[in-house]
């Protein structure tokens, strides 16, 4: 063969491997491509009852949609801050809401404000949790309140942009998880009868007896064994310095009960309604020690916040729905209104 036609040849095998091996790629980048994309937390759907709007949220994180309920203005016409309200223990999947068992909506229906209310997480403790959960499921609120949820609501709401947070019990540290998680997210919290610390052998007790022995979750899917670091990394009062530049509202009752506490743990009741009223003695008695100790940490650093320590009261509902009347000034200050 001429050496002409070599070269031709030895041309036309360079060009078809050339081209094999560009069309191998072409069709591995297609098929990379045509992959199923992560789903984008979005508004998935708002259902709208008067001045009550229905979300549905679909959660990146959790890849499930989130209930968010959410008390709209009177006056819809310009943009509103958003007041997030959490739930306790049963996280709003039950009657033990602010919404069941307060006026709290009531109150705030003539402030011009979206109040927001989750729903679910019973038992979370609104954490972003290590591992999925047999009974809790997948759980990671802390993504979702400070990164997925705040723009959307902004979007959907038209809102201000400024945020304020309140919770009780249990959600009493996570708002100040929340707080320190994402510095200026939310410029006033309001923790009512919360335990901040859980990095201790009574915080973690604390943490363990509303998640394991109320809930049937497993704190090691949560924070790890005890001395996984995520316990020092979650608790509020050995980051408190995290809080600086946060208004603050805190409160917290004795324990010691009222003839008012005596009626509402026992009238129909029977004997559980005495072993419930030595539960809501006890719980609140530990809160107030914990909240104490928030306080010399938060005075330690030279870092201001407002404090009401109870002489009197139990772990129920009126003391928190009158923590929110009197620290709605400082919620409403963090919101601009």
């Amino acid at each position: 063969m001429k050496l002409s036609a070599l070269r031709k040849t030895a041309a036309l095998r360079t060009t078809a491997v050339a081209l094999t091996t560009a069309l191998s790629v072409a069709v591995l980048a297609g098929g990379a491509a045509s992959a199923e994309p992560e789903k984008p937390s979005s508004v998935s759907s708002i259902v709208k009852d008067g001045r009550t709007w229905h979300l549905k949220v679909y959660s990146a994180s959790m890849k499930r949609d989130i209930t968010v309920d959410v008390q709209r203005p009177a006056d819809e016409s310009t943009p509103a801050p958003n007041l997030y309200m959490l739930n306790g223990l049963d996280a709003g999947e039950g009657t033990a809401s602010w919404a069941a068992q307060t006026d709290a909506l009531g109150f705030l229906a003539e402030k011009h404000v979206n109040v927001i209310q989750p729903i679910g997480g019973r038992g979370s403790y609104y954490a972003d949790w290590q591992r999925e959960d047999p009974k809790l499921g997948l759980n990671k609120w802390n993504t979702f309140f400070t990164q997925e949820l705040p723009p959307l609501l902004d979007k959907t709401l038209n809102s201000t942009g400024l945020n304020s947070l309140a919770g009780l019990s249990t959600s009493g540290t996570s708002v100040l998880q929340l707080a320190e998680a994402k510095p200026g997210l939310f410029k006033s919290v309001a923790a009512y009868s919360g335990c901040a610390q859980i990095a201790d052998p009574m915080g973690k007790q604390f943490v363990k007896f509303s998640v394991e022995t109320w809930s049937g979750g497993n704190t090691a899917n949560m924070y790890g064994p005890d001395n996984d670091p995520a316990w020092v990394e979650n608790d509020p009062v050995i980051n408190a310095e995290k809080l600086r530049g946060t208004n603050l509202y805190i409160s917290s009752g004795s324990g010691m009960p009222v003839m008012e506490d005596v009626r509402y743990y026992t009238e129909g009741n029977g004997p559980m309604g005495v072993v419930n009223l030595g539960l809501g003695v006890a719980i609140e008695a530990a809160t107030n020690e914990c909240t104490k100790n928030l306080k010399n940490k938060l005075d330690s650093l030279n870092i201001p916040a407002t404090y009401k320590f109870n002489p009197v009261g139990t772990h129920y509902w009126p003391y928190w729905e009158e923590a929110l009347h009197e620290s709605w000034p400082m919620l409403a200050e963090g919101m601009g209104i």
